[in-house]
């Protein structure tokens, strides 16, 4: 029986209109045979949480470029541990500077891609970290 392939749900949180990086994203795990769901631009954190519970996503990936991840991070995963989903991992990427991240990894962001890094890291990150996990 093949394996499962690895769903992942890309979302851009708030108010942030520039998509390109996780479109990108969404391209290289896809090439990569994992099934991708974008939700697109503008989402709110109900939005992302209701879409990645919808979707049976094995994980999400939140990207940002606005600086907004202080605020909307912290809710999305408390939405996600109250609609009982707080098992999904997330992930996000974007421009989160680097004295944010130990708050954002303490508040269950499981880990954080800057600007630079490559896709194939990422896909590699996602492949250990998600592929043995992804629900049957």
């Amino acid at each position: 029986m093949p394996a499962k392939k690895i769903r992942v749900l890309i979302a851009k949180p708030g108010l942030d209109g520039h998509d390109r990086g996780a479109k990108v994203i969404c391209r290289a795990l896809r090439d990569a045979g994992m099934e991708v769901i974008y939700t697109g631009l503008r989402r709110t954190p109900e939005e992302i949480v209701s879409a990645a519970i919808q979707e049976d996503a094995d994980l999400i990936g939140l990207s940002i470029l606005s600086g907004a991840h202080t605020v909307l991070f912290p809710r999305i995963i408390k939405l996600l541990k109250d609609q009982g989903a707080g098992d999904i991992p997330v992930v996000a990427g974007g421009i989160i500077p680097e004295k944010d991240i130990p708050r954002m990894k303490k508040i269950g962001i499981r880990e954080i891609f800057l600007p630079g890094t490559s896709t194939q890291d990422i896909v590699c990150w996602v492949q250990e970290s998600i592929g043995g996990k992804a629900k049957k």
